[in-house]
């Protein structure tokens, strides 16, 4: 056990090393997002351009298999259901490596959807760019994106949901909604930045 311990911690300093290198380039507040066309659970590619009416978007990348990601599930849901009405929909996005996670094959995420009833799109990042071209590292990773008078998609928030990873009935802030009503009244996002809590993003062997 003891012989173990050096290796151990040296796997978790290469994670974490690997994990800021994938993060390195990721978007900052105040950001222009680019647009992205991945495939939907129902099989057709989507961008955020085909949701017209959106104020803008609370892009989370989530999966099928971290236990973080599934105490968030019926969360998201409910954000969803709230301000998905008021120009703010969910889009979900699993960006974990099929090899390093089967659990989060195409497959598992069709059935997790319709298991879920999932009332947002969840997309499959398959090539891992966009979770790279956001900065994503965790699962659940939430960007809140601002929709401009030009059109462009604006980071106004990124980080946790909020501040009970694994209790929603011990949440006594709640990051995403706060930063979702402060756009809404057309005022500055009084908290942009919070700490994602979850697992970290499987990248691919091959990722860079």
């Amino acid at each position: 056990m003891r012989k173990s311990l050096p290796l151990l911690c040296l796997l978790g300093l290469f994670a974490l090393l690997t994990s800021a290198i994938m993060v390195s380039n990721g978007y900052q507040i105040g950001d222009i997002a680019a647009d992205f066309k991945l495939k939907n659970v129902n099989g057709q590619l989507m961008s955020l351009k085909d949701q017209k009416n959106a104020k803008g978007y609370v892009v989370t990348f989530t999966c099928n298999t971290c236990p973080f990601a599934k105490l968030y599930e019926d969360r998201l849901i409910q954000l969803h259901q709230k301000y998905a009405p008021l120009g703010y929909p969910v889009v979900a996005i699993n960006p974990n490596d099929v090899k390093a996670s089967p659990g989060d094959s195409f497959v598992k995420m069709q059935e997790r959807a319709k298991d879920k009833k999932f009332p947002f799109v969840y997309l499959y990042d398959e090539t891992q760019e966009v979770a790279k071209r956001f900065g994503a590292t965790r699962t659940p990773h939430l960007y809140i994106l601002q929709k401009t008078d030009q059109g462009q998609l604006k980071v106004a928030y990124i980080g946790a949901l909020d501040n009970n990873s694994g209790d929603p009935g011990k949440v006594t802030e709640r990051y995403a909604e706060a930063a979702l009503n402060n756009l809404l009244a057309n005022q500055a996002v009084a908290q942009t930045f919070t700490k994602a809590i979850g697992c970290t993003i499987k990248w691919r062997a091959d990722a860079q």
